[in-house]
């Protein structure tokens, strides 16, 4: 899942620290999240957008996986 956690991070000023801090988890989550390996709950995902004050999607970005279609 892509993300702008770290566009949103500059536009606000704060670090990892700060945004871990103020949503209730670890700096090492948020850099994680920010680096793709992992993905958030759908929980913590909407914590993050209010606290930015944008919806989900302004800040989460979901990749559908590519799927085949086997045609005979």
């Amino acid at each position: 899942m892509k993300n702008k956690i770290k566009v949103f991070r500059a536009m606000h000023d704060l670090t990892q620290e700060d945004l871990a801090h103020a949503i209730g988890v670890t700096r090492q989550t948020i850099l994680a999240i920010e680096k793709g390996k992992y993905v958030p709950s759908l929980d913590l995902a909407f914590k993050i957008a209010r606290h930015f004050q944008v919806n989900i999607e302004e800040v989460f970005q979901y990749d559908e996986p590519y799927m085949s279609v086997d045609i005979d």
